[in-house]
């Protein structure tokens, strides 16, 4: 997989993110992910407080003192099979007492994960096996099923890898950051979690396993309401 140079510019506020997105005047709207996500990480001047709240009180060594070196909005990783990238939300470059973490965010509201596996394989071409075949690889999937499961989730979790590989952390998390208060599309992220035999709850962190060397986690946040209305 080729990477580009990439030069990346600080923000000086939220409104710098809406220019990133693929849709802005679509994305960029009171109450959808997009601006949520951005005033409220904007304001943080860190991890904001729901996502702190979770990591402190995490039962893993690694998150009970961690803090975030770099983020970048909108974020591209490459993966095989085609042009198209992983196109992070938020990633993040964060060091802990024990290393570095590379953090991938999927921010949501009551948007959805996307097509779900059978779906997004519908008139597949070469291109979309070989990815998916790599995911599946990377994730140590083995031959489960996989046709239910939002292919969303799939991705944006190998990119978590793929970039701890990159920069030679230790850990990768995949985060869900949703501000939808009623937790929509939860059970998706459940069912994605069952691929681990692992139990999904909302505002935890759960460990996936080791995945070619590298700690694997998962994690949902539930952001705070008042982000929905700025």
């Amino acid at each position: 997989m080729k990477r580009s140079s990439r030069f990346f510019i600080p923000t000086s506020g939220p409104e710098d993110w809406k220019g990133l997105l693929a849709e802005p005047d679509k994305q960029w709207r009171t109450g959808y992910s997009a601006k949520a996500l951005a005033c409220c990480w904007e304001e943080a001047h860190g991890f904001p407080n729901s996502v702190e709240q979770v990591f402190s009180k995490a039962r893993y060594p690694l998150f009970k003192k961690i803090f975030p070196l770099l983020a970048l909005p909108e974020y591209q990783v490459p993966l095989p099979g085609g042009a198209r990238p992983s196109q992070n939300d938020i990633f993040i470059l964060a060091r802990s007492d024990i290393d570095l973490v590379t953090i991938a965010v999927e921010g949501k509201v009551k948007e959805p994960f996307g097509p779900t596996v059978s779906e997004w394989l519908r008139n597949a071409s070469s291109g979309k096996r070989v990815r998916l075949k790599f995911i599946q690889a990377l994730l140590e999937l083995g031959d489960q099923p996989l046709n239910t499961v939002r292919y969303q989730l799939l991705h944006r979790t190998a990119s978590a890898l793929i970039e701890a590989k990159w920069f030679n952390a230790s850990s990768a998390v995949m985060l869900v950051h949703s501000f939808s208060q009623d937790h929509a599309w939860f059970e998706d992220y459940k069912e994605f979690l069952g691929l681990f035999d692992k139990t999904a709850k909302p505002d935890s962190v759960t460990f996936a396993g080791e995945k070619g060397g590298i700690d694997l986690y998962l994690s949902w946040v539930t952001g705070e309401e008042k982000y929905l209305e700025v």
